[in-house]
């Protein structure tokens, strides 16, 4: 672009891009996108679909172990509130007390 602007005789210009297998409409853009967003918006930009992250293996092992936690709290809440009905058709009192967080 910057040989482009230093054309100044008629004629340097369309010589410039044939030389170089370019198109006016390939400068007008480029003037546009230097314009619009800087020498940023002239950078080669990636195509396709960005790359996904990789997992790390301590990362798989987390979610393992928290899936497998997961299904013991189920189990586990599953069970307290069967023997809370026990206690209940059985009519034996449940102290609770006992079990609370006294966070």
């Amino acid at each position: 672009m910057e040989e482009a602007a230093a054309c100044q005789k008629q004629g340097e210009l369309g010589a410039l891009l044939r030389r170089e297998g370019l198109y006016s409409s390939h400068l007008s853009a480029w003037r546009k996108q230097l314009k619009s967003h800087g020498v940023d918006g002239l950078k080669v930009k990636k195509r396709g679909r960005p790359a996904k992250t990789k997992v790390s293996a301590r990362e798989i092992e987390l979610e393992r172990e928290a899936k497998q936690l997961k299904k013991r709290l189920a189990k586990a809440e599953t069970i307290i509130a069967f023997q809370k009905k026990v206690h209940e058709l059985l009519e034996i009192p449940l102290n609770l007390r006992e079990f609370e967080d006294n966070d």
